[in-house]
C-alpha cells in the first residue's frame, strides 16, 4: 500500500512543476515580447501632447526622417536667440550702432519683439515682424532717451501665420545712449 500512495503523491508534484514551468515560460516570453518594439518615431507637437508614435514603414520612412531632422534643429514653439545684449546709440533719436536681432532659418516661427524700460515697463521700441532667416539692425527707438545706461526687457513674441502670439520669451538687455 505504501507504494501506491507514494506514486499518487508524485502526480500532483509533477503537475504542479509543469504548471509552474509553463507560467514561468509565459512570463519570460511576455517580457521578451514587451521589450521587442517595432521601429517607431515619435513626432510630438506641444499642442498635441497625447499623439501616438507612428510606425515606420517603407511608405512613410522618408517623411518621418525629415520630420525628425526638422525637430532636432529647433523644437516647435522654441526659439534660438541670436542677438547682442548691449545696444549703443549715439543719441536718443539716432539708429543704434550695433543693435542686432536675427531669426535664424532653423527657428519654427516668425517673431516680433518689444523693448521695455525695466524700471517703469514703458515700451520704447516695437519691432516689425522678423521672418525666419532674416535679421533686424539699424534700430531706432520709438522714444528719444536722454544720455545714460538703461536696463531693459526685450520680449519676443513667437507668432503663427495669423500673427497671433503662441509664446513669449523675455531677455534682459542694456541700452546705452551716448549723448
Amino acid at each position: 500500500m505504501s507504494g501506491k500512495s507514494t506514486g499518487r503523491l508524485w502526480i500532483p508534484i509533477v503537475l504542479g512543476a509543469v504548471v509552474i514551468g509553463v507560467l514561468v515560460g509565459v512570463i519570460v516570453a511576455q517580457g521578451i515580447l514587451l521589450n521587442r518594439k517595432a521601429p517607431v518615431a515619435e513626432v510630438l507637437r506641444e499642442d498635441e501632447p497625447e499623439k501616438r508614435p507612428v510606425l515606420v514603414n517603407e511608405q512613410n520612412a522618408e517623411q518621418i526622417a525629415e520630420a525628425l531632422i526638422e525637430e532636432e534643429r529647433v523644437p516647435v514653439g522654441s526659439y534660438e536667440v541670436v542677438m547682442n545684449s548691449t545696444w549703443r546709440f549715439p543719441d536718443g533719436s539716432a539708429p543704434s550702432e550695433n543693435a542686432y536681432v536675427e531669426n535664424v532659418p532653423e527657428n519654427t516661427n516668425d517673431v516680433y519683439f518689444d523693448v521695455q524700460l525695466a524700471d517703469t515697463g514703458e515700451t520704447i521700441y516695437e519691432s516689425p515682424v522678423i521672418p525666419r532667416g532674416t535679421h533686424l539692425n539699424q534700430i531706432t527707438l520709438n522714444r528719444d532717451l536722454d544720455a545714460g545706461s538703461y536696463d531693459c526687457l526685450l520680449i519676443y513674441h513667437l507668432i503663427d501665420e495669423e500673427q497671433r502670439t503662441l509664446r513669449t520669451l523675455r531677455m534682459a538687455i542694456t541700452i546705452i545712449v551716448d549723448s
